[in-house]
């Protein structure tokens, strides 16, 4: 069994064994439907998370346009030291353990993020889990959100990685070069869009950031490598966190309402010079 497989597994025994203790706690209301009938359910459940996600702009009120321009300050910020934050990071990378590297390069494959997704999934709809499935039918929909967003916008914006030595405002649009497929960050978006939905499903402080760094592995084992830009990868986790929480609260309100809200509600913040998590009770 190779390193990266070996890496992937733990993972994923990690979080089943966070909650599998709590599956009979969180026992389904409506376990009398039938299996296929569950999976025809979650599976609209999950199209409709990603339509919802994508026509949010179009309903965005004041506070949403005051977080966008936020997101878009602080990359602006970051983005007046990307090449010194670049040569940081890389020079970095010696000294880091090798099996960070791997994992982190590993968790935002599509193969191996679809793995623990769908193993999610597969345990809510085999034990009749409500708070599984949704947990499920979360990350399904929001890692095929980001998935589809971050394949068009490398195209399409074709910008240079680190690694082929012309600078950061280096961009060829609709280039089928790999190395002018920088932004966004592929690896970072889909990797913490997962641990970022695993994360919000508990109430313990210290779970959520712990799923919450995990998420983060992926994204710096990105900028030690050369591949990605810390814009690329700050504006990666953003989007992350907003079509996350954006499909989260639609299944809440319309698919699983008996989904009890988490403790504590996490909102980022971006401004000039600033980048963070806020905490609500």
């Amino acid at each position: 069994m190779n390193l990266n497989l070996r890496c992937t597994i733990v993972i994923v025994f990690l979080f089943f064994s966070l909650g599998l203790s709590h599956l009979k706690a969180q026992a389904s209301t409506k376990d009398t439907l039938s299996t296929w009938q569950m999976l025809g359910y979650d599976g609209l459940s999950a199209f409709g998370g990603l339509k919802h996600a994508y026509s949010r702009p179009f309903h965005w009120k004041k506070k949403d346009l005051v977080t966008a321009a936020g997101i878009v300050l602080g990359t602006a910020a970051l983005y007046s030291f990307d090449e010194e934050s670049s040569n940081w990071f890389q020079g970095q990378e010696e000294h880091i353990p090798g099996v960070l590297k791997e994992t982190g390069y590993y968790l935002g494959k599509p193969l191996y993020n679809y793995s623990i997704n769908g193993g999610v999934y597969l345990v809510g709809l085999l034990t009749k889990n409500e708070k599984w499935r949704k947990t499920g039918v979360l990350l399904i929909s929001a890692a095929s959100t980001v998935g589809m967003l971050q394949t068009v916008s490398k195209t399409f914006v074709g910008r240079a990685r680190p690694i082929a030595n012309v600078g950061k405002a280096k961009f060829k649009p609709f280039s089928s070069e790999a190395a002018y497929h920088s932004f966004p960050s592929g690896h970072t978006i889909l990797a913490f869009t997962t641990f970022y939905a695993i994360g919000k499903q508990f109430k313990n402080p210290w779970a959520k950031g712990g799923f919450y760094a995990l998420g983060l592995v992926s994204p710096v084992s990105r900028l030690w490598s050369g591949a990605h830009w810390l814009t690329d990868v700050a504006l990666s986790v953003a989007v992350s966190m907003v079509v996350v929480d954006s499909i989260d609260k639609y299944l809440d309100k319309e698919r699983y309402p008996s989904n009890s809200k988490d403790q504590i509600s996490w909102k980022l913040q971006m401004g000039v010079g600033t980048i963070g998590l806020k905490g609500t009770f």
